[in-house]
């Protein structure tokens, strides 16, 4: 039942920030018109329901969002991520105790960050990546050295050796040595930039459709829902199919036991898209979602790390390799998961 306030209720009406009034049980008392805005739904029928049904998923513990009825203190988490329909916001959040016609509710206070936040993580992340990048490649540089020796040695080895079926025993070491020099190959990726010309970023994707649908082992359903009005752009048409392939054979293999499982290809044109801090006027967006489990919240953070995978069996080296990829069009990869739910998102800016 919403409560009934005058001078009070009048504050919070013209406040920007969303205001909500729980009771120990959750249960919402009073929303003001910004709350109605950001939940998409008007007081009366948020006055139905209890906090945490106003959102489908959420990053933050609401024991805590309760502790100031018990404490008296307000409480403040300023990095919170909630699902509503389907919109991935980040919000800050902070509940106060608050005393009504001798009752104790909790007045929640609501400020969307959304922009500030993901302008902040996706610069600390391309720097982290970028510093882990390096790391990897002098690593793989310092490995790849002493290999040649040991693979050269081992064939030296062969050919003084007396008895032929030794031969079995140096065979082994020059092919555990191939096998590590191809695993740093792939860790390494593509040293040089590609030859970039006109092309169809259509027909780059259907190809990564033809080849996810093609493998047997795959039983996923392909949605497309392609913006015909995209320009062609310039671009190395392998290695964009390459880190489109990456992502969605990815979520495919996630895929081949749902029953249900489907991977839906978006193009859509974006405008003053924010990459790395730097505006683009125009930028080619490529959403492919699944509705998989989700990433596990642990990995979200290092997911295009190499070596990490959320994959039993995974090498973590495809997404690595797609981030590089991108990165040498001066784009950016994003991704969204939830249970049920998983986006990437491929921003390629237009000239």
């Amino acid at each position: 039942m919403m409560l009934t306030m005058d001078f009070s209720t009048q504050l919070l009406e013209h406040q920007v920030t969303a205001i909500l009034l729980l009771d120990d049980h959750r249960t919402i008392h009073y929303a003001n018109p910004a709350a109605e805005q950001l939940f998409s739904q008007s007081a009366q029928r948020m006055a139905q329901h209890r906090f945490d049904e106003l959102f489908h998923h959420s990053k933050f513990d609401l024991s805590t969002l309760m502790q100031p009825l018990t404490t008296g203190q307000s409480v403040t988490d300023s990095d919170v991520q909630i699902m509503i329909d389907d919109r991935s916001l980040y919000i800050e959040v902070t509940s106060s105790p608050i005393e009504i016609e001798k009752s104790l509710y909790l007045l929640v206070e609501i400020r969307q960050i959304e922009q500030q936040r993901r302008l902040s993580q996706e610069i600390n992340q391309h720097a982290q990546q970028q510093a882990a990048k390096v790391l990897v490649r002098s690593l793989a540089h310092e490995i790849k050295n002493p290999l040649g020796g040991l693979r050269g040695a081992a064939q030296l080895l062969e050919r003084m050796l007396p008895k032929p079926e030794l031969h079995e025993y140096t065979q082994i070491i020059i092919e555990q040595a191939d096998r590590l020099r191809n695993l740093v190959d792939r860790l390494l990726g593509p040293q040089k930039l590609g030859h970039k010309k006109p092309e169809n970023l259509h027909a780059v994707i259907e190809k990564v459709r033809q080849l996810i649908e093609l493998n047997s082992s795959y039983q996923v359903r392909i949605i497309r829902d392609y913006d015909p009005s995209l320009p062609d752009f310039d671009m190395d048409a392998e290695q964009i199919e390459q880190a489109i392939l990456n992502i969605v054979s990815n979520a495919a293999e996630v895929l081949k036991d749902q029953p249900d499982g489907s991977i839906t290809l978006r193009t859509r044109t974006d405008f003053q898209t924010n990459i790395y801090g730097q505006r683009h006027r125009l930028a080619v967006k490529i959403d492919i979602t699944d509705n998989g489990p989700g990433i596990p919240s642990h990995i979200q953070d290092t997911l295009f790390y190499p070596m990490v995978s959320a994959r039993e069996g995974g090498t973590g080296l495809g997404l690595s390799i797609s981030q590089n990829l991108i990165d040498q069009h001066n784009g950016k990869i994003d991704v969204t998961s939830w249970p049920g739910k998983t986006v990437f998102t491929i921003y390629l800016p237009l000239k």
